[in-house]
């Protein structure tokens, strides 16, 4: 009995060999750039100390770069890249308001248990 919820993709395509070579080059090109900003990310976190006056300077930057691979992310995968630029907008300004939003929360709340420590002798 043959199975009709198994589907052989692989058999399915409907491209030329020069667009093949086209998407993978575009995954190649992906994959290096990913991997350039996290190397990036890695080499500071190694080299800058987190008692150096300069710290929460990283921590900014951490915080723009993941925001950016996740924007890359979305755009290369998600095939946002692809579509108008209103429609971009339209789904990345909220996210990122929300992680704007999740920062501030997180600082805020942050400064707040600083505090009650310090008033505590904590």
């Amino acid at each position: 009995m043959e199975r009709d919820d198994i589907i052989e993709y692989s058999l399915d395509t409907h491209h030329s060999e020069e667009q093949g070579k086209k998407i993978r080059r575009k995954i190649w090109v992906v994959t290096a750039i990913l991997t350039m900003i996290t190397i990036i990310e890695v080499a500071i976190g190694a080299t800058v100390h987190q008692d150096s006056s300069s710290w929460w300077i990283v921590k900014l930057l951490f915080i723009g770069l993941t925001i950016l691979k996740a924007g890359y992310i979305v755009l290369t995968f998600m095939h946002l890249g692809d579509e108008r630029k209103v429609l971009k907008y339209l789904i990345l300004v909220p996210y990122a308001i929300f992680i704007i939003y999740l920062i501030f929360i997180s600082l805020y709340e942050a400064l707040a248990v600083n505090a009650a420590g310090t008033l505590y002798g904590g």
